[in-house]
């Protein structure tokens, strides 16, 4: 009651208006653990002991000197510029820009970013971004099975296990049926199942092996379903734009553009169609338009949540965009340009491949994964990944993620299984990433630390 706005009488207006002589007696039917908890609570602190407590509990922290941890999420350099300019107060909202007219520069930066996402992905319609990776992958399925009017999905083991996660949650939630594609030698399968609606592969794949993907696309098109490609956003400096091969929907995670790791997030997703598909596009979509007086300005074009139309009419539940770190993005992508993430590209590869050469010179280490690929690898260990991973971390260094046993001992599938807990994953595949910012120092540290941790 301390923290809500309702006066003693506004209360006991309610409570005669349903009926109820007291809080208690309204609140009856919840259990009692529930209705009056019993938190244990330290006393007080003024606003200086807080802030001590606080830098108390920062100084606990223990961060590696390095981190080579593959996934997906990668420790990219963050010009200064990203920060600087997204927090400055133009940008500042408490929610969705629902008012155009009082919010014309962060609409503009909304638009910016979706001209630059459509620019990446040679798609040309961008929505205003996505909550995350697996999200937006998710996302894009339900749009394809919508536009198809099919529900079965074929998803290539090649996309990320927990991606295939989240699209098996969503998926139920609508009936669909999700079946694998298995990796042959690393790359996708091209046999579709017959009645596929939407077909899912990613590139570079979750083992880093960089596929071809138009033959997929191709096969899916055939097949009468739609293709939806799962990209990095800075290899598509030197690889393939997903338009240019046949993706009738592009995503992928947006940490890599001017966000930091953050221990997993929060970060942003990205999302870009065909034009025909811009009506089954989730979440926002700003567009630029004239005034009465002629002037340039923004608008939100479309809205397809169900709480702006008619519910029969919806595509997504999706509230929102994640705005402050898809506009990191923005700020990122301009400030690098094109030439500047080919540069970031370049040497993030250049990096990975001369690390993966020291590593797999170690005695009882192999490299899986063919090359040329981008910036992650899976290595052969001759002890358990999760063993190696913890064991690096003495050394002050994060690396080793260990590949899920679903992968087989080479990479192949010969079954499909879920995701293995990580406590019970003794797999000897690990992945390792490798980005513009290591240095020789840091590469020559690694391979120092794994030499000690596997004698």
């Amino acid at each position: 009651m301390d923290y809500t706005p309702h006066t003693p009488q506004d209360v006991q207006a309610m409570l005669e208006r349903v009926g109820a002589k007291s809080l208690l007696e309204l609140f009856k039917d919840v259990p009692q653990p529930i209705l009056d908890p019993q938190l244990k609570l330290d006393p007080p602190l003024s606003e200086a002991e807080f802030m001590r407590h606080l830098r108390e509990l920062a100084a606990k922290n223990q961060s590696a000197a390095a981190s080579f941890l593959g996934g997906g999420i990668r420790p990219h350099y963050v010009p200064a510029v990203v920060p600087a300019l997204a927090a400055r107060a133009e940008f500042l909202t408490a929610y969705t820009p629902y008012q155009p007219e009082a919010s014309q520069g962060l609409l503009q930066a909304i638009f910016e970013y979706q001209t630059m996402i459509s620019e990446l992905t040679g798609l040309p319609v961008s929505n205003a971004s996505m909550y995350d990776g697996s999200s937006a992958l998710a996302e894009g399925v339900l749009l394809a099975l919508r536009e198809s009017g099919k529900m079965r999905v074929a998803i290539s083991q090649g996309v990320h296990p927990e991606y295939r996660r989240v699209v098996r949650t969503y998926a139920e939630a609508v009936g669909a049926e999700v079946l694998t594609l298995p990796l042959v030698e690393g790359r996708t399968a091209l046999e579709l199942p017959e009645g596929v609606g939407a077909v899912v592969g990613q590139n570079p794949n979750f083992l880093g092996t960089v596929e071809n993907l138009a033959p997929l696309a191709e096969a899916a098109h055939a097949a009468g379903a739609l293709f939806v490609a799962v990209v990095d956003p800075i290899s598509l400096a030197v690889l393939k734009a997903p338009g240019s091969y046949g993706a009738d929907v592009a995503v992928g995670e947006g940490q890599p553009l001017g966000n930091a790791m953050a221990y997993g997030g929060p970060h942003f997703g990205f999302m870009a169609v065909r034009s025909e598909l811009v009506r089954q596009l989730p979440g926002r979509l700003v567009s630029e338009t004239t005034d009465v007086e002629g002037k340039r300005g923004y608008i939100l074009t479309l809205q397809a949540r169900e709480q702006y139309i008619r519910r029969a009419k919806a595509k997504s539940n999706i509230t929102t965009n994640a705005q402050l770190t898809a506009l990191m993005g923005a700020v990122y992508l301009a400030a690098l340009g094109p030439q500047g993430l080919r540069e970031v590209a370049v040497r993030s590869v250049a990096n990975a491949h001369v690390l993966a050469e020291r590593l797999s010179a170690i005695p009882g280490v192999r490299l899986l994964t063919p090359a040329p690929f981008f910036n992650e690898f899976v290595l052969e260990l001759p002890k358990p990944a999760e063993e190696v991973r913890r064991a690096l971390l003495a050394y002050g260094i994060h690396a080793a993620t260990p590949v899920p046993a679903e992968y087989g001992p080479k990479g192949n599938l010969t079954q499909a299984h879920e995701l293995a807990r990580p406590e019970g994953n003794l797999t000897h595949l690990a992945l390792f990433a490798c980005t513009e910012q290591h240095t020789e120092a840091d590469l020559e540290g690694l391979e120092a630390a794994l030499r000690e941790v596997l004698r």
